[in-house]
């Protein structure tokens, strides 16, 4: 990205509390672009489309929650996610970018990667689990390999979400607060914090050879994950020419008369208990 200034290491102390875009008026845009979505969706399809979204950034960034909006509503047989564990012993002997091809779509088809192949340039540079000249092939192939997808017709997009190493802390805080996420934090998340201006070396080499013309970085600034999410779906739209594609009209057809059929009696099957039956009615 030509000028492109990575601010994320000093983002934390020199900027203060961001003002979060109000729930009433996030909800109602979000609905909006949801809508919009399932319009792309439907030309995707009919169109025989093949959409690549690439979600990289810090980890506490926002992805996750962000594609969570995006595929809501979505039919999951048309997006699907695609978010790969680690390498496994055969897969570490393949072309680097073998095991994603894998997961690129077919005609009619989207694709989320929530972290991507560009996981070379960031943890795995980081933290040594490839070696230099690893590295270097990746950076000199990774251009080659998204042109070749272009040309052969892939939307790609590729989206980096940036966050403050001050928020990244306080959602890591949170994180590990919430029984109901602690999941979402392993011991690589947390030595992230320890290595934040390594990480920040790396995604600045990495943005100097593979944000090319036909395939670029998209930033999403997302101190705010309400305007993050927004702006995002907000983009993504405005990048891909669909339109509304006319379907078929449906009706429901009127119920046949019945033939004499009895249900068996309830007691001939497992029934799931009624737990709803202890609760309060909350009134």
């Amino acid at each position: 990205m030509a000028g492109h200034v990575d601010g994320e290491a000093a983002m934390g102390k020199a900027s203060g509390k961001v003002k979060r875009l109000p729930r009433d008026i996030y909800e109602r845009e979000l609905a909006r672009l949801q809508t919009e979505l399932v319009t792309l969706q439907e030309w995707v399809r009919a169109e025989g489309a093949r959409v690549v979204v690439v979600f990289e950034g810090r980890d506490a960034a926002g992805k996750g929650s962000t594609i969570k909006r995006v595929t809501e509503y979505l039919n999951p047989r048309v997006a699907r996610i695609a978010a790969l564990p680690a390498p496994t012993d055969r897969e570490r002997t393949q072309w680097y970018f073998q095991r994603y091809v894998e997961h690129l779509p077919a005609a009619g088809e989207i694709v989320l990667f929530d972290r991507s192949w560009y996981n070379r340039a960031g943890v795995e540079r980081v933290m040594g689990f490839c070696t230099q000249r690893e590295y270097t092939r990746f950076l000199h192939q990774c251009p080659i390999f998204e042109r070749l997808l272009v040309e052969d017709g892939v939307l790609l997009r590729k989206y980096w979400f940036s966050v403050s190493d001050a928020e990244q802390e306080r959602r890591f805080r949170s994180r590990l607060e919430d029984p109901m996420r602690r999941w979402k934090l392993s011991a690589m998340d947390l030595e992230s914090i320890t290595r934040w201006e390594d990480y920040s070396r790396a995604k600045d080499e990495m943005f100097v050879h593979t944000d090319i013309p036909e395939a670029p970085w998209y930033v999403v600034e997302s101190e705010d994950k309400r305007r993050a999410r927004i702006n995002m779906i907000a983009h993504l739209l405005s990048t891909i020419p669909y339109h509304e594609v006319e379907r078929p009209p449906l009706e429901l057809p009127a119920r046949p008369a019945p033939k004499g059929y009895e249900r068996s009696p309830r007691e001939m099957q497992t029934q799931v208990p009624d737990h709803s039956a202890t609760l309060g009615t909350g009134r």
